[in-house]
């Protein structure tokens, strides 16, 4: 094989793997804007709309139509029990304010930390459900083996697309790192 065509080689080849790290650049680069299209698209990851924003709000209750709110609670790495109100669905009216309680129970003999991450779906109409009173905006601290009722209060904003009709409130909670024991 002569000197030319091996350049010619490793010439293609240096080509290629710019051309693959550039691609992996870019889609790096893209990753967050196809993710939440993504999150869209599936329903997953819904924020809703923060205190300041839902206390600025001025909603008349809007009697003509009824929402199913529907409650989930998923618990990780943290040694509580958490479980969804008694009702774990109800219907409210938009515009209407409504209070449930989520129970945590603490299992272990040391006080624990942890914190709720809500998410709604679905994701378009994360932004018409408002939380005025929420356990998700500070940490929650559990003394041992504690039993505490945390409440949510919550509005659906009257401008929620009238094809909406279900919309279901997801918490995922977790240890707050350096307070919550590793070994319990």
């Amino acid at each position: 094989m002569s000197a030319t065509t091996t350049r010619t080689k490793n010439r293609r080849l240096a080509g290629w793997l710019f051309l693959l790290v550039a691609g992996m650049f870019g889609f790096g680069y893209a990753l967050v804007p196809l993710y939440n299209v993504f999150c869209e698209i599936t329903g997953l990851n819904g924020k809703s709309a923060t205190l300041v924003v839902a206390s600025q709000a001025a909603t008349q209750v809007d009697s003509s139509r009824l929402i199913t709110v529907e409650f989930a609670v998923n618990v990780s790495g943290i040694p509580w029990l958490v479980t969804r109100p008694e009702r774990a669905r109800i219907q409210v009216h938009p515009g209407e304010a409504m209070t449930v309680a989520y129970r945590a129970r603490s299992l272990v003999d040391n006080l624990t930390a942890g914190q709720a991450i809500p998410s709604v779906t679905p994701a378009r109409a994360a932004r018409y459900f408002r939380k005025t009173e929420c356990f998700c905006f500070s940490t929650q601290e559990l003394q041992a083996r504690e039993e505490r009722l945390m409440p949510l209060t919550f509005v659906v904003d009257p401008q929620l697309p009238d094809e909406v009709k279900t919309i279901t409130l997801s918490y995922a909670v977790y240890p707050v790192p350096g307070r919550t024991p590793t070994n319990s």
